[in-house]
This record gives C-alpha cells, sequence and structure tokens, in this order.
C-alpha cells in the first residue's frame, strides 16, 4: 500500500480541502474519519494533517501525484517504506483488541470509516475501521511492526487467530 502523510501549510487547509476534492473527489475529513473515493484514502491525523494511502498504486508513482495535485498547499511525505498496514478482521476482532486498546470500539462509539490515534501495547499507531465485520486496518511504524504482531497474537490466542499475509 503507498502511503504518504499529507500536512496543510498555514493558512492553506481550506483551499487544500478544494483541491483535494476536485482532484480526488473526496471531501478531505476534518474530524478523525476516514475518505474514500476509489482507489485513494485519506485518514484524519490531526489538525491540518492527514495519512494518504493508495492500496494499488506503488509509492514513487502516488507520492509524485500527490505532490503534484497538491503543490503551494500541502507538503507531502512518503510513508510507505515506515510503515507497516496489519489488519485485523472477524467477530472476536473488537474483544481482543479491547485488551490493548484504550478506546471504545463499541459499533455506537467507532464505526466504520472511523479513525484514531493511539497507542496498543505502548506503541504508537493510526487506526481506520474498515467495514462493519468489523475490520480494522492499523498504520504501525515498520520497527515496531513485529511487536504489535506479537501482542496480537497473545491478545488474540484465546480467541483462535488466523495469520493470512497478502503479497
Amino acid at each position: 500500500m503507498a502511503l504518504a502523510g499529507v500536512m496543510a501549510r498555514k493558512a492553506k487547509t481550506a483551499d487544500l480541502a478544494a483541491r483535494v476534492h476536485e482532484h480526488f473527489s473526496i471531501v478531505l475529513p476534518m474530524t478523525p474519519r476516514r475518505a474514500i473515493d476509489g482507489g485513494v484514502h485519506f485518514m484524519w491525523a490531526g489538525p491540518g494533517r492527514w495519512l494518504a494511502a493508495a492500496p494499488n498504486q506503488t509509492p514513487a508513482t502516488f507520492e509524485r501525484d500527490l505532490r503534484r495535485a497538491l503543490v503551494g498547499l500541502a507538503s507531502v511525505t512518503g510513508q510507505s517504506d515506515g510503515r507497516s498496514i496489519i489488519r485485523v478482521s472477524g467477530p472476536k476482532a473488537r474483544e481482543a483488541l479491547a485488551k490493548g486498546i484504550p478506546l471504545d470500539l463499541d459499533p455506537r462509539a467507532f464505526a466504520p470509516n472511523d479513525t484514531a490515534m493511539t497507542i496498543v501495547a505502548h506503541i504508537n499507531v493510526h487506526l481506520w475501521q474498515c467495514d462493519a465485520v468489523p475490520t480494522y486496518d492499523f498504520a504501525v511504524f515498520r520497527s515496531f511492526a513485529g511487536s504489535f504482531c506479537e501482542w496480537l497474537l497473545d491478545a488474540s490466542a484465546v480467541f483462535g487467530v488466523e495469520i493470512v499475509r497478502k503479497h
């Protein structure tokens, strides 16, 4: 998955939102939400900041296209090599994640396309809910991905766990 950090330039957030809408047909989220149109996602990461993702593009192409589209309005930094995306899904996902996430993942409190910047087992993560199954994606700094997976396996052992690799 191609990933890039997007940070609005000073006093350019409204212009950036207009450009993102014009170029990607996405309403840029200004709260902890994820916006998707086709192959591009923008996940809120704080005031004036987003994590942009393109599952079906190469990192170099995605970063180049973002920089061209957002020139003068935002700084774009490649994140593809620095983060791992770990997907957790299934009927017991909430129960397993509740063992280490200080958030209420009940569907009334955290629903599809909600996002959060939080910690899991002392590891900073950016998470978003993809669907109602529920399926969660975690953007974890690559150097902490192994530790996150060890925690996840421990938290999920009681429920049964399946590791699926996508290449």
